[in-house]
């Protein structure tokens, strides 16, 4: 179990580290989130990637987590759709663009994007056609992996931005380049991929932040409980026929 024991401790480290230097990051994205709570507006997560695609399920239909989360799961970089088809359509330039017009985001939308290395050609599209409609922003990403990631690769957006740069506001994952932290004697790869338990933390942490924020406020706003605890199935039928018209994946 020594390998374990040490993808473990990588785990903790990480997530220590966002605790200790992102704390009033995830507090602002937050209140972002809060205020379109407020409002009643739905707020929407898109993961332009493969594993990425997994943030944007972590807070929708979530036991715990805000019914206002709209996922934006598209087909293209779904890896279900294939998984090398996945990595071609999210380096393809314009196709996040196209994915926003669809979802007919509005000025004053909320649009969390999180995307692990902050470079893909459907991350940078995406900021960059929200920041164009005036539609808010929050990017979950890595600066490091942005930031070693060459202007060269075949992955980077052809304005070779950076997804930090373009948002309103940012968390940084912390992910290591490559992703994987455990190098294994006789490998020439590491193993072990860090993104998702990264990613699943920010996003969690963001929602409970906001929901305190709304509770300091008097509001009590519709959360999911897990239809298969007792009492789920009534408790979630109170809201689902509301968020049905304005969910597109509910």
């Amino acid at each position: 179990m020594m390998l374990t024991s040490q993808y473990y401790t990588k785990v903790n480290e990480i997530l220590t580290l966002i605790l200790e230097t992102e704390e009033t990051a995830i507090r602002e994205a937050a209140q972002a989130v809060a205020d379109q709570v407020t409002e009643d507006k739905v707020f929407y997560v898109y993961g332009p990637g493969g594993h990425s695609n997994l943030a944007a399920q972590e807070i929708f239909f979530r036991a715990g987590g805000l019914m206002h989360a709209s996922a934006i799961l598209d087909e293209g970089t779904l890896l279900s759709s294939g998984a090398l088809r996945s990595m071609a359509i999210e380096r393809t330039p314009g196709y996040g663009r196209i994915v926003m017009e669809n979802e007919r985001l509005q000025t004053g939308d909320l649009l969390i994007i999180v995307n692990a290395y902050g470079i893909n050609a459907a991350t940078i599209d995406a900021a960059l056609y929200a920041r164009e409609k005036g539609i808010k922003t929050i990017g979950v990403s890595s600066i490091d992996h942005e930031k070693g990631t060459p202007a060269t690769h075949p992955a980077r957006h052809p304005s070779e931005r950076n997804l930090h740069e373009l948002v309103d506001y940012h968390v940084d994952s912390k992910v290591q380049v490559g992703d994987a932290v455990i190098g294994i004697a006789g490998q020439d790869q590491k193993v072990g991929a860090m993104s998702t338990f990264a990613n699943a933390f920010i996003l969690n942490a963001m929602m409970i932040e906001a929901t305190e924020i709304l509770s300091s406020k008097g509001i009590q706003p519709p959360i999911w409980k897990s239809g298969n605890a007792e009492g789920g199935d009534e408790w979630n039928a109170q809201f689902i026929e509301r968020f049905k018209k304005e969910i597109h994946h509910l």
